[in-house]
């Protein structure tokens, strides 16, 4: 993950068309075996922070660089970033993960839990309500809150279903996706720093998701997820 991966996704931004990725395939298969060595590297090192991890390979956990346009008004073939998923269920998974997202002026790294399916969410919500206190803890650590800030997921603007409008953690019981994120500016990934800095950042998330992993502990079976 250096200079040359920023501008090749920045050309791509640009050519975004089938054409271009044609003539430019060699090109793309440098950056991406790149890319798969940075992410062994990055879950080499998770594997030793989170060893539920130990299965995993850095395929199990890369995007596809093809976008699905069958049902997307956008049709551009490619996305214009690259991205991996660290989770104990895979990259489908549905269930806790830590994600890498590399985008020219827009990469970041963080985790949690993005957009879970209901059952999933009922969890979680179950969990918030017994032990938000300490969830609120987690999040009010200095280290922690200079570095993520807050949540980043979507809220409902009202109550969720069976829980008060004056519930002493309605704030948290409201949302609906539970993910943290930090910016990586273009010049650390140039550097190549980004190994280095989502370790830090992921070592920082530790008692976030062991949060999360109690709440959703049967998500990777499937257990629990249906209605």
């Amino acid at each position: 993950m250096t200079a040359n991966t920023l501008k090749f996704l920045n050309t791509l931004a640009q050519n975004n068309e089938k054409g271009w990725m044609d003539e430019n395939r060699d090109w793309f298969l440098e950056v991406k075996e790149e890319f798969l060595e940075k992410v062994g590297d990055l879950l080499t090192g998770l594997k030793r922070l989170d060893p539920g991890l130990e299965s995993l390979n850095p395929k199990d956990c890369v995007f596809r660089q093809n976008r699905d346009i069958r049902f997307s008004p956008n049709k551009m073939p490619y996305k214009i970033n690259m991205a991996a998923y660290f989770s104990r269920g895979g990259k489908k998974s549905v269930g806790p993960g830590y994600y890498l997202h590399l985008e020219p002026e827009g990469s970041f790294v963080g985790g949690g839990l993005y957009h879970p399916p209901a059952p999933l969410l009922k969890q979680v919500r179950q969990e918030i309500d017994y032990s938000g206190n300490e969830l609120k803890a987690i999040m009010d650590e200095p280290e922690f809150k200079k570095t993520f800030g807050g949540l980043y997921g979507e809220k409902l603007k009202t109550s969720p279903r069976d829980y008060d409008q004056d519930h002493q953690h309605i704030d948290l019981l409201r949302y609906k996706s539970f993910e943290v994120i930090t910016r990586i500016p273009d010049q650390e990934i140039e550097k190549g720093t980004t190994v280095k800095i989502a370790l830090d950042t992921f070592t920082k998330m530790q008692p976030y998701m062991d949060f999360l992993y109690r709440a959703t502990d049967d998500a990777e079976s499937g257990d629990g997820l249906l209605l």
